[in-house]
C-alpha cells in the first residue's frame, strides 16, 4: 500500500476508506558508523509494518528534511527550519483530506519535535482528522547509539560501518541540553554521537521495532478504530 506507486484511480476507488501514513525523517549526520538517512529509513520501517498490521493505511513517499539545527556543523547534514516543517505537513495534510480519512505523522528524529507539536492542533481547526506520534525508546541513548544503531542492524545491515563505530559524549541528555541548545552537538561530541554504540545488534533492534510497532498500531486503532467497512 504504497502511495507513490499507487495511480488515482486506484486511490479514488478506496472512497477515503484509508488512512494515510507520512514517515518523517531528517537528513542529519550520526555518527561514523551510521548514514545520514538514519531517522528517514527507520520511519519509513515503522509505516511499513503499521501497513502490513492495518491493511487500510497507505504509505505515502518520506518526508525526508528535518528540522536538524543542532547537527548543522556536521558536513552532509541538510535541513529545513520548524515553521517550514510544521507548513510542509499541514499543507501535505490538507492535500490528502479529499482522499483519505485521516493522517498518520510518524516522525522519528526528535528534533522534528517542535514543529510537529503545532501540526496537530492547526489541523484540527483546519477539520483534518491526524496523529502526531514520535518515536521513543525507554532508557536508551540519545543519538547514533546502541539504539539506533540496533534498529538500522535490523532495517539494513549493509549501510552500518561497525567497523567504524565508537562512543561519543555519554553523559545524560538531560545534563547536556542546555549546551546543545546553545552550541549544537558537535562541541560537546567530535565524532557526533550521543551515547555508545558498543553491544548493538540486529535481535535488539528487531524487538524493539516491534515494541514500537505495536505501540503505533495501539495508537492508531484508539483514534481509527478497525471497522469492516475499511479497505
Amino acid at each position: 500500500m504504497l502511495l507513490g506507486r499507487a495511480t488515482w484511480q486506484e486511490v479514488e476507488a478506496t472512497g477515503r476508506r484509508c488512512l494515510l501514513a507520512v514517515p518523517v525523517g531528517s537528513l542529519e549526520q550520526h555518527g561514523p558508523h551510521l548514514p545520514l538517512d538514519t531517522d528517514t529509513r527507520i520511519a519509513m520501517a515503522l509505516t511499513d509494518m503499521l501497513s502490513n498490521e492495518r491493511p487500510d493505511v497507505m504509505v505515502a513517499p518520506p518526508v525526508s528534511y528535518g528540522a536538524s539545527g543542532e547537527h548543522a556543523a556536521f558536513p552532509g547534514t541538510l535541513l529545513v527550519h520548524h515553521g517550514v516543517l510544521f507548513q510542509m505537513l499541514v499543507e501535505i495534510v490538507r492535500s490528502a483530506r479529499a482522499a483519505f480519512r485521516g493522517v498518520v505523522v510518524v516522525s522519528a528524529h526528535g528534533g522534528n519535535h517542535e514543529g510537529l507539536s503545532l501540526v496537530e492542533s492547526q489541523c484540527r481547526d483546519d477539520g483534518d482528522d491526524v496523529l502526531i506520534w514520535n518515536t521513543r525508546a525507554e532508557g536508551g541513548d540519545a543519538h547514533a547509539g546502541r539504539i539506533e544503531t540496533s534498529l538500522m542492524l535490523a532495517i539494513d545491515p549493509s549501510v552500518v560501518r561497525v567497523d567504524l563505530a565508537e562512543a561519543g559524549c555519554t553523559e545524560p541528555i538531560t545534563s547536556i541540553l542546555p549546551r546543545l541548545r546553545a552550541e549544537g552537538v558537535r562541541p560537546i561530541s567530535s565524532n557526533g554521537v550521543l551515547g555508545d554504540p558498543e553491544g548493538a545488534n540486529a535481535g535488539e533492534g528487531v524487538a524493539l521495532l516491534g515494541s514500537m510497532t505495536a505501540e503505533l498500531c495501539g495508537a492508531v486503532t484508539v483514534r481509527w478504530p478497525v471497522t469492516d467497512g475499511s479497505a
